[in-house]
């Protein structure tokens, strides 16, 4: 059974209210005293209870994340898993948890009103759209919060960001220079912030390359969607010869499906990916993508929100490196008997 205050108290030979004292760190226990309670303490293998530590502090010491997704895309996508963990490594070392919820619409709004009401000391909020009613709804609560990069709409709260518009270019850049013309792009929802940003990253590097940027579909992230996409793109009369994915779950999906049809990568086509998932490199061909590493961002989005709780943050943005691009054996150079 647990040890409790009154344990360590008749152990010691002292009061509970000496006891708790001791071991809040507060005035009122000589040092001796205080010492030898967090002798006995220690000995009894006594810990805090965080029940008895948020009633004293009216905290839960939680924090919420609302996962606005489809839940199949958590089991095949690995920037979630890796996000979390970079939560966990934080949260773990301060003693307070993670609630996790995936909810869509109503169902979502309803959660981060049951999860305010007492629940959790702040929020994380992902995938942020355009247009986000989150916003002003965590406004109204009064809980401290942060987001993965800046919305569109104004916002109060912190953002820590990593800005991959500059490595998309990148990589529309290095498929321009092996001779690639018809460069199409699978993108994500274009609701989402990071979805629409990568889009106009795209569009942007086309046009600086006098190109028209007329090959894009829009999915939504999952492998599915990628097959999808790319059967539609190689069905053109004039296919693209290279795509560039929104992340590597439809990029090796899409690789995939190219395969299939009879393209050989990179010989036919050309596949850039986006996210460095651990798999991406043991794909044949390995596959050439954008490295944004969610250990670190959902690492730092904790520490961010932590400070914020504590009340020890400027509450200005984080901005994190940018990802860079690893070219590997998925983009090569375009096919010499095509007007690429």
């Amino acid at each position: 059974m647990a040890v409790t205050i009154s344990d360590v108290a008749a152990a010691a030979g002292v009061s509970k209210g000496a006891v708790s004292l001791a071991l809040n760190g507060q005035k009122g226990v000589g040092e001796e005293t205080r010492s030898r309670i967090l002798a006995v303490a220690r000995g009894l293998g006594w810990t805090p209870s965080l029940r008895a530590k948020g009633l004293a502090s009216s905290r839960s010491f939680a924090i919420g994340l609302i996962l606005e997704r489809d839940p199949r895309l958590l089991g095949t996508d690995p920037f979630f898993a890796g996000f979390i963990a970079g939560i966990e490594t934080v949260l773990a070392a301060h003693e307070y948890t993670l609630v996790l919820a995936v909810a869509h619409g109503e169902a979502a709004e309803a959660g981060y009103r049951k999860l305010a009401a007492g629940r959790v000391d702040g929020f994380i909020l992902t995938d942020l759209r355009t247009d986000d009613p989150r916003v002003e709804l965590l406004k109204g609560f009064g809980l401290p919060a942060v987001t993965l990069n800046r919305p569109v709409i104004d916002s109060p709260f912190p953002a820590v960001c990593m800005d991959g518009s500059e490595s998309v270019k990148e990589a529309v850049r290095h498929l321009v220079s092996l001779g690639h013309r018809r460069i199409a792009h699978v993108g994500g929802p274009q609701g989402f912030v990071h979805g629409r940003g990568r889009r106009l990253a795209w569009t942007e590097a086309m046009a600086e390359a006098g190109l028209e940027p007329a090959l894009f579909l829009e999915a939504d992230f999952t492998a599915e969607a990628g097959v999808e996409a790319t059967a539609q793109l190689l069905a053109l009369a004039e296919p693209p010869t290279a795509i560039v994915y929104a992340n590597d779950l439809m990029a090796t999906a899409g690789q995939s499906k190219a395969q299939t049809l009879g393209f050989s990568v990179p010989e036919d086509l050309s596949i850039v990916g986006y996210d460095n998932a651990e798999f991406a490199q043991y794909l044949n061909p390995p596959l050439t993508t954008i490295a944004a590493d969610p250990i670190p961002w959902g690492h730092e989005a904790a520490t961010a929100l932590l400070s914020l709780i504590h009340g020890s943050s400027t509450g200005e943005d984080i901005i994190m490196p940018p990802p860079r691009l690893i070219v590997r054996a998925s983009t090569g150079p375009a096919p010499v008997t095509a007007d690429a």
